[in-house]
């Protein structure tokens, strides 16, 4: 979660997609940035999906254990 939403917060800021890559996943994205760039846009529609739909899964789940 915390992964998600750091990379959120880049997207906000505008930070560079390499430079998130870089920090978030300690990927050098010179060595191959067609896969970095993957990583990070596969995260980021994860983190997006997540924000929209995805908590609401956790909460239904949360309330069957309960």
């Amino acid at each position: 979660m915390k992964l998600y939403m750091r990379l959120l917060d880049a997207e906000r800021d505008g930070a560079d997609w390499r430079e998130a890559v870089r920090i978030l996943f300690g990927l050098d994205p010179d060595d191959d940035p067609a896969h970095c760039r993957s990583i990070h846009d596969a995260h980021l529609a994860r983190a997006h999906w997540m924000t929209e739909q995805g908590y609401r899964e956790l909460v239904r789940e949360s309330q069957r254990k309960t």
